[in-house]
C-alpha cells in the first residue's frame, strides 16, 4: 500500500505573523524545512528559516548553472570482491566543483535537486557521463566491468523510466550488463505492487538492480522476495555500528537474508580493519569504502582495476588529490 509521510509547518499568531497571509507564508516555509529534514515530522517557524530559504533558492539557481557550465564531475568508488580481492565494479558518484564555494557536498545539493525536480536532468547527465567514460575505458582495452548508478526516488517514479533507459542504451551502444541501477528501499516500497512491474521492465532490458541503503526503510519480506533484484546494499550506518552487538546482529541478519534469497550483498562505508575482517568472515560478497579508496577520477580507474587487495595485510595506496 502507498505510504504517506506528512510534513507539517507551524506558525503561531501573533509571534509569527499578525495577518493570515503572513502566517500561511511562514507556515509554508516551516513545512519545506520539515520536508528537507526527512519528512514525517513537523517544524515551528523561526526567523532563521527565511535566511535559509533564501540560501536554498540561491543554491537552486547555482545548481541549474552548474549543469550548464560543466561544474559537475563524476568520481568512481571501487567495490571489492571478498573472494578474490579484485575490483569488480565501481559506483558512480556526482561531485560539484563550485567556482566560489569549492567542492559542494552531495548531501547539500542532491536534496535540492530532488525537491526542485532538477534530479531528472542530473540523472540523465550522470548516465551520459558513464557511457562516455565506458567508451574511454574500452578504447584503452580495459575489460568491461559493472558500473553502479544511483536512481533517485523522483527518477524512479517517472512512468517512462524503462523506455528512457532502453533508448539510452540504444543511443549510447552501452550493453545493459555493464549497468546496475541502485534504488532506495523506500522508493520501491512506496507502491510495491506497481513498482514490481516497473522493476521487471528494467530487468527485462538486461540491467542489474540493487536496493541501496537496505535496512533503513520498511521492506516487507513478502515483497522483497518478489522484487527482481540482484543486490542488497547494507547501509553504512550499520557498518559503522559493527562494533556493537546490536549493529553486528543487524548486519548478520541482512547477509543471511541476502544469501537465502540468492542475492549479492555489498557493504558500504568500510573504514577500518575490524569492519573488513568481520564482513569477510561473514562472507559478505562485496566491500566498498574509504579503507580501500576514496572516489577516484575516471582516468585513475584503469590503475585501480589492476589492484588486488589482500586481507592479511593491506597498505593504502597513494591517490591523486585534486
Amino acid at each position: 500500500n502507498p505510504v504517506v509521510t506528512p510534513s507539517i509547518g507551524i506558525a503561531i499568531f501573533p509571534h509569527d505573523g499578525k495577518d493570515p497571509d503572513t502566517l500561511v507564508r511562514n507556515a509554508d516555509t516551516a513545512m519545506y524545512v520539515a520536508k528537507a529534514e526527512g519528512r514525517a515530522c513537523y517544524r515551528f517557524y523561526d526567523e532563521e528559516m527565511n535566511s535559509r530559504a533564501v540560501e536554498q533558492l540561491k543554491m537552486e539557481e547555482e545548481l541549474r548553472n552548474a549543469l550548464r557550465n560543466h561544474e559537475l564531475e563524476l568520481r568512481y568508488q571501487p567495490q571489492i570482491d571478498t573472494r578474490t580481492g579484485e575490483v569488480v565494479s565501481m559506483e558512480a558518484l556526482v561531485r560539484w566543483k563550485h567556482p566560489q564555494r569549492g567542492m559542494v557536498s552531495p548531501l547539500e545539493f542532491i536534496p535540492v535537486a530532488e525537491r526542485t525536480g532538477q534530479i531528472i536532468e542530473l540523472g540523465e547527465w550522470v548516465m551520459g557521463e558513464v557511457a562516455r567514460h565506458c567508451l574511454y575505458w574500452d578504447s584503452l582495452g580495459i575489460k568491461p566491468f559493472r558500473i553502479c548508478v544511483n536512481i533517485s526516488p523522483l527518477q524512479f517514479n517517472q512512468a517512462d523510466l524503462p523506455e528512457w533507459i532502453e533508448n539510452f542504451l540504444r543511443r549510447s551502444k552501452l550493453t545493459p550488463d555493464r549497468l546496475e541501477l541502485e534504488l532506495t528501499e523506500s522508493a520501491i516500497m512506496t507502491d510495491a505492487k506497481t513498482n514490481i512491474a516497473k522493476l521487471r521492465a528494467l530487468k527485462a532490458l538486461g540491467l542489474q538492480l540493487a536496493v541501496d541503503d537496505f535496512g533503513t526503510g520498511y521492506s516487507s519480506l513478502s515483497y522483497l522476495k518478489r522484487f527482481p533484484i540482484d543486490t542488497l546494499k547494507i547501509d553504512q550506518s550499520f557498518v559503522a555500528d559493527l562494533h556493537s552487538p546490536d549493529g553486528a546482529a543487524i548486519v548478520d541478519a541482512i547477509i543471511v537474508l541476502a544469501k537465502t534469497l540468492n542475492l549479492r550483498v555489498i557493504a558500504e562505508g568500510i573504514e577500518d580493519e575490524y569492519q573488513l575482517s568481520y564482513l569477510v568472515a561473514k562472507e559478505c560478497d562485496l566491500l566498498q569504502g574509504f579503507y580501500f579508496a576514496r572516489p577516484i577520477y575516471p582516468e585513475d580507474v584503469p590503475d585501480m582495476l589492476r589492484q588486488v587487495f589482500s586481507w592479511e595485510k593491506f597498505t593504502p595506496q597513494t591517490q591523486r588529490i585534486r
